[in-house]
């Protein structure tokens, strides 16, 4: 066993990111003129799951324009680059004024988080509160099953 001094060190990248450190971040007011940040991976040899979990998304409906309400989870396997958490956050905060129904949600988040990084797989789950009396919950995958 290497002693963990000797251990490969991981490579590590900030170049480019200009969310990561901010305390004046300015939230996008939709997801079209959000940006979702990625940095090198570390390991691309090794096939790993990263998870990010927003149990407090909110949207609107594209109909009445009431506050909808959703767990989403997102899982993915990096190829060569992975998604940096601030923006993912500020990503998904731009939904808050945007009106669309859930299904066109949770592919457009899998459709930007495949387009940002390329990962080797990625799922994204939508658990929408009960509005009506009816939750909805959806799950999109990549590459389709």
């Amino acid at each position: 066993m290497v002693p963990f001094f000797q251990m490969k060190k991981p490579k590590s990248s900030t170049d480019g990111l200009t969310l990561l450190g901010q305390s004046d971040a300015v939230y996008p007011s939709s997801p079209d003129t959000a940006k979702l940040e990625t940095f090198e991976n570390a390991y691309p040899e090794r096939g790993y799951t990263v998870r990010f979990a927003c149990p407090e998304f909110t949207s609107l409906c594209p109909m009445t324009g009431q506050p909808d309400f959703a767990d989403i989870l997102i899982e993915y396997v990096p190829s060569e680059r992975c998604v940096e958490s601030k923006s993912l956050k500020l990503y998904l905060f731009s939904y808050r004024n945007h009106g669309a129904f859930a299904e066109a949600i949770v592919n457009r988040i899998l459709d930007d988080i495949v387009g940002a990084c390329a990962p080797r797989k990625a799922t994204v789950r939508g658990r929408f509160t009960p509005r009506g009396g009816i939750g909805i919950d959806v799950t999109a995958e990549f590459p389709e099953p």
